[in-house]
Parts: structure tokens; C-alpha cells; sequence
């Protein structure tokens, strides 16, 4: 009987170890993922490349993070709890429940990365594949409106083809500088183009050779998922009032 006692609490020591560690390196994938859209910012590194403890160092001293209504207000962390999150944090949202809820009563991180005097708002954004759900992250220069990089990735597209959202960094590094305002202010988003995009269009970029679906997702969740910030963006920025009109 104490040995079985002893065993049990072994096993309930090592099941909540494995627990905290497994959620640990989530937390730290997540903020991985989240500099990956400011990777041309971070002074030459490379959030793949990154140790845990530098993406932990880069993330507390240069990150800042708030969490957001449909209305474009800031919520505290209990309404983060309340909404599902453990933890109360914007890194805590959990995207791929709040994409099962009724769009009024979603929520949304927000980050700012500082660096060097300069400020970058990354947007987290999710949508639809071919197979299954993707996701991403789209900074924004100071303007709101010019995108300083984005980083995309993918529940099951296939390789070489819906995957490359997540393995061509060159792909991806197309949406630098790319605008999601025209010169008149209206919210235009990014368009992926299948055959490709015009090079004078800062409003798209080339889609995917063979993976049709997959970029039309990618254009989708883009128009979408960056929409839902502009409540914010009108509160904060003056000259994108016309982008609601």
C-alpha cells in the first residue's frame, strides 16, 4: 500500500513537471513566432536561430503587449480570463479558440516591439488553408500602414506547395513595405495574386505556384484578420478615419 502511495506520487510530481515545461515552451514558441515578424529588426538575429533564453531576454526588455475588443478598446487581464485565457496575458490568447466565437465577442493581442527609438505593431491574425487552419503575424511600421515583415505558419498544407507559407522566408519577406491603406486612407488589405502581382501594387504580392487554395486563404485572412484592428487604429491614428468609411 506505501508503495503504491509512493509510485502514485511520483507519477502526479512528473505529470505536473512535464505540464510546466510543456506549457513553458509553448509560451516561449509563441513569442518565437511573434519576433518573427520584426525578424529584420532584431540586430541581425534570427528567431529560429535563437536560444530560449535570448527570445525570453529580447521579448521582456523590448516587448510590450495589450489585449483588444472588437470595439477597438483595451480589456484588462480579467477580461482576458474571463474570455478563456489562463493567465490574463495578450500572449495568453489563444487564436484558434477565439476564431470559434461570434465575431462580437472576440478578442485580440496586440504587440509593440521597441527598438532603437523605433515602435513595430504586430497583428495576429488566422484563417483557413487547404487542409486546415493558418495563422500569422504582420508588423507595422509606425505609420500603421506600412508592413515591416510578417511570418506565416500552418496546422497541415502541403509541402512544397500550402507550406511554403511557412518555409519560403522569401515569400514572406514580399509583404515588407507592402500597404494596407490607399494614399486615401481607405483600408485596401494585401491581396495574394495568383500569376503574380504588379510590381507598382503595394497593395499585393505574388501568390503561390500550385497552392491556389492555400494563398487564397492567405488573402482572406489578411482582409479579415487586419480589419479587426482598425477600430484600434482609428483611436490611436487620426489620418486612417476614412479606412471604416
Amino acid at each position: 500500500m506505501t508503495m503504491t502511495v509512493g509510485v502514485a506520487l511520483v507519477l502526479a510530481l512528473l505529470s505536473s513537471s512535464w505540464k510546466a515545461k510543456s506549457k513553458e515552451n509553448e509560451a516561449i514558441f509563441n513569442k518565437r513566432a511573434i519576433l518573427a515578424a520584426v525578424k529584420d529588426h532584431l540586430g541581425g538575429m534570427d528567431p529560429k536561430t535563437m536560444s530560449d533564453e535570448e527570445v525570453l531576454e529580447i521579448f521582456g526588455q523590448n516587448v510590450t503587449q495589450m489585449a483588444l475588443n472588437m470595439d477597438g478598446q483595451e480589456i484588462d487581464a480579467a477580461a482576458v480570463e474571463a474570455a478563456g485565457h489562463k493567465g490574463g496575458m495578450a500572449e495568453n490568447i489563444d487564436m484558434k479558440k477565439e476564431k470559434k466565437k461570434p465575431e462580437a465577442e472576440r478578442i485580440r493581442p496586440l504587440f509593440v516591439y521597441k527598438k532603437d527609438g523605433k515602435e513595430f505593431y504586430i497583428l495576429s491574425i488566422r484563417g483557413n488553408g487547404l487542409w486546415d487552419e493558418i495563422w500569422g503575424y504582420v508588423a507595422l511600421e509606425s505609420d500603421w500602414n506600412t508592413v515591416a515583415g510578417a511570418a506565416f505558419d500552418h496546422q497541415g498544407e502541403t509541402p512544397g506547395l500550402g507550406a511554403e507559407i511557412k518555409d519560403n522566408t522569401s515569400w514572406a519577406a514580399q509583404f515588407k513595405g507592402e500597404k494596407i491603406f490607399d494614399n486615401q486612407g481607405n483600408y485596401v488589405s494585401i491581396a495574394v495574386v495568383k500569376g503574380g502581382a504588379a510590381p507598382s501594387n503595394p497593395h499585393a504580392v505574388d501568390g503561390i505556384s500550385g497552392a491556389t487554395v492555400t494563398a487564397n486563404g492567405v488573402g482572406e485572412m489578411l482582409e479579415r484578420g487586419l480589419k479587426y484592428y482598425l477600430p484600434y487604429i482609428n483611436k490611436v491614428d487620426d489620418s486612417k478615419k476614412l479606412s471604416l468609411n
